[in-house]
C-alpha cells in the first residue's frame, strides 16, 4: 500500500473518533494488510508535515495520536460558543496539580500540603473524570489509598508524559496553571466544585 493512501486511511480513522489512537490500533485498520509498525509511522510523519503551518495538528498524547485544533486557534474558536470553557475550583486544582507533581501521594498527605480536609467530591469527581487512580496502598495502620494520574489526565490536558508538565520552579502561583486546565464542563459539575470550594 502506498504511503499517501495509508496516509488518507489513518487521517479519516483519526477524524473518526474523540480518543488517540495508538499505532498498535491503527494496524487494526489493516487485517489483511503485511504492514509494520514502521509502515504506520512513515504515514504519521507525513501527516504530521502535511498540518505544519495550519489550524489543526497532529499531536502524540500519552495514547497515541489525535488530530486536534492548534492552541494559537483557541481564542477564535472560543467565538463559537455563547457559553465558555469554566475553570476547575481552586480546591480542586490545587488537589490535581498535588496529585500530578507527588505522585504517589495519599489523601491525607494532600490535606498536611493545604492545609484544609480534602472534599470527597473532589476525589470522586477527579475519579469520574478517569484523571486520577489508586496506584496501591501506603503500608502504615489504616492502608490509605495512593493516588496517581492516568493516560486520560494526560491526554485530556494535551501531554505525552508527565515530564511534560512544567516545572515547579516555573510555577509561582496556582493560578498559572488556569490557563491550561480549563475545560468546558455542565453547570451540575461547576456547582459540585463551588460546594466543595465552600465545604473548605
Amino acid at each position: 500500500m502506498e504511503v499517501s493512501e495509508l496516509k488518507h486511511i489513518i487521517e479519516a480513522a483519526l477524524l473518526a473518533t474523540d480518543e488517540p489512537l495508538s499505532i498498535k490500533r491503527l494496524l487494526q485498520l489493516f487485517p489483511e494488510q503485511e504492514l509494520t509498525s514502521n509502515d504506520i509511522n512513515q504515514a504519521i510523519l507525513a501527516l504530521e508535515a502535511d498540518y505544519q503551518g495550519r489550524g489543526v495538528e497532529l499531536k502524540k498524547l500519552a495514547s497515541g495520536y489525535r488530530l486536534q485544533t492548534t492552541e494559537a486557534m483557541q481564542p477564535w474558536l472560543l467565538n463559537m460558543w455563547q457559553q465558555r470553557p469554566k475553570k476547575l475550583s481552586r480546591a480542586l486544582l490545587e488537589t490535581l496539580a498535588l496529585i500530578a507533581y507527588r505522585q504517589p501521594i495519599t489523601r491525607g498527605e494532600i490535606e498536611e500540603v493545604r492545609g484544609v480536609a480534602v472534599s470527597s467530591k473532589i476525589v470522586h469527581y477527579l475519579m469520574d473524570k478517569e484523571w486520577i487512580r489508586v496506584l496501591g496502598y501506603r503500608d502504615v495502620p489504616g492502608k490509605p489509598a495512593m493516588l496517581g494520574t492516568t493516560k486520560t489526565f494526560l491526554d485530556h490536558f494535551n501531554l505525552t508524559s508527565l515530564q511534560d508538565l512544567p516545572s515547579l520552579a516555573e510555577i509561582k502561583d496556582i493560578e498559572t496553571l488556569e490557563p491550561e486546565l480549563a475545560f468546558e464542563t455542565a453547570d451540575s459539575e461547576q456547582q459540585t466544585q463551588e460546594s466543595d470550594e465552600h465545604e473548605e
